[in-house]
């Protein structure tokens, strides 16, 4: 998203270069970015939170198909978005999702949040992803979780990637060697 700066390599989003481009003009080319904690205007409430993600959109209004997507939020549209628990703060995907991305990008989505939301959470991505044709990045630590969304598994350490594997036929112990600290 621009947040580190690229020191090697390309960044494409199809045929467009955004390696060099500002945060806010990669997400006008379709990157769409929750960082790990979410990020969300505590005093905005949670359609004011969402309706941020309109910015780069010629839209004036939220699609009511995010609402339906996680419609705990639908319940919640008039409460300050710092009264929101973890699990209540899907608010920030339902914003990145306003922009209509063509990417999502997702850090420690699980973080702070209790396993039944996790497990409402990655049903919810899996469908974004299907329905929507969307590609999903996800940096995650829980396994159980990012193996449930995701296609292909690559394990980064100290910058490197150490291991790919498709979703299919992924030795999860090897993988979960790598997570254990």
């Amino acid at each position: 998203m621009g947040v580190v700066a690229s020191t090697a390599g390309a960044i494409r989003l199809g045929e467009t270069e955004v390696t060099g481009l500002k945060s806010f003009r990669r997400v006008a080319a379709g990157l769409a970015y929750v960082p790990q904690g979410r990020a969300i205007f505590s005093t905005m409430n949670v359609e004011e939170n969402v309706n941020t993600g309109l910015s780069t959109t010629k839209e004036s209004a939220v699609s009511p198909d995010i609402y339906e997507l996680f419609p705990v939020l639908l319940e919640m549209k008039s409460r300050r978005g710092g009264n929101l628990s973890g699990g209540q703060q899907q608010l920030a995907i339902a914003r990145a999702l306003a922009s209509r991305p063509k990417v999502l990008q997702l850090d420690e989505p699980t973080e702070g949040i209790q396993p039944s939301i996790i497990r409402e959470m990655a049903r919810t991505l899996c469908k974004i992803r299907d329905e929507r044709g969307l590609s999903i990045v996800v940096s995650e630590q829980v396994l159980s979780f990012a193996l449930e969304v995701a296609d292909r598994v690559l394990v980064i350490e100290n910058g490197r990637f150490v291991h790919e594997s498709p979703r299919d036929g992924i030795d999860e112990e090897k993988v979960a060697r790598f997570l254990s600290v």
